[in-house]
């Protein structure tokens, strides 16, 4: 791991056009590329609308492979510019058997990993369980040029043993490509109360194994393709954010706005903060048995 790294978060609006987005995400990893980011994180399913507000088998034809033609654009741009890049696809593994998938692609444009999502929402507005086959990689970092990656996805970022089963193989960042938003029929008190949970718990996440996180969702209203209302739909919150290992916020996007988020990570940071806060150390592993359970009845 280099002692630093910069490191920029695209955050996006989607429409229809699936070509026009994949295009947009690749014009934004060349201006993060310019502008000297040595990693690129793009945001849950950055290809198309975030079509699990419905269940839909149609929907079944924006899946591709893993290798395919996304990645060899990727893994094009990343060669050429000298870049990680963290990307998050609907994996088709085969007819009937698809994952949320992020792959990374190293600097010299080879597909360094995978990780395919482990924690599958199913609510209303995200049913994802109808779409996607929960991962069966498990938790394990990427290692690239740049360092060992904790990649994991949206809703993963709600688990703390997510985390730190991450941390525990070594990740020195974590990383969540996400897709998250507001129902309209919430009041503003409750669309705030959401927004700050999504951002402690992540934070929480850097502060309890002394990593950075690099936290990048959507942006823009998405209807419900089925809804009698123009207003049913998603409103995403935006919000990307990139946090050092005390949770202390680097650089933060708003809600609305579409753009390249960067900061530079200080690796021998976190070296210094586990030194200082050995939660490693002090865990009780020889009384965490029950953890095993789903539930202590």
């Amino acid at each position: 791991m280099t002692k630093t790294i910069s490191v920029a978060a695209v955050q996006q609006a989607n429409t229809s056009n699936s070509q026009d987005n994949f295009n947009h995400s690749c014009q934004q990893i060349v201006r993060a590329a310019e502008q000297g980011a040595q990693l690129v994180v793009l945001q849950e399913l950055h290809k198309s609308l975030y079509f699990c507000q419905q269940e839909d088998t149609d929907q079944f034809d924006l899946a591709e492979t893993i290798p395919g033609p996304s990645t060899e654009a990727l893994s094009a741009l990343a060669s050429k510019h000298n870049i990680v890049i963290v990307a998050s696809l609907f994996e088709k593994r085969a007819t009937g058997l698809y994952h949320n998938t992020a792959v990374v692609i190293d600097s010299d444009g080879s597909i360094a990993g995978k990780y395919r999502k482990m924690h599958i929402p199913d609510d209303p507005g995200f049913y994802e369980k109808f779409y996607f086959t929960p991962g069966d990689i498990g938790f394990e970092p990427i290692d690239t040029s740049i360092g060992r990656l904790g990649v994991l996805v949206c809703w993963d970022q709600w688990f703390p043993e997510a985390a730190r089963l991450m941390a525990m193989a070594g990740a020195e960042i974590l990383i969540y490509p996400t897709a998250i938003g507001w129902d309209l029929a919430d009041n503003k008190a409750e669309q705030q109360r959401q927004l700050d949970a999504w951002l402690i718990s992540q934070r929480a996440h850097a502060v309890a194994n002394g990593v950075p996180v690099i936290s990048v969702n959507r942006t823009g209203f998405e209807a419900d393709p089925k809804a009698t209302e123009p207003s049913h739909g998603i409103q995403f919150w935006g919000n990307s954010f990139i946090a050092g290992p005390q949770g202390e916020i680097l650089a933060q996007a708003d809600q609305d706005s579409e753009l390249v988020l960067s900061a530079v990570l200080d690796m021998e940071r976190s070296e210094q903060i586990r030194r200082i806060w050995p939660y490693l150390r002090d865990r009780r592993i020889d009384h965490y048995q029950d953890l095993t359970k789903l539930y202590r009845d």
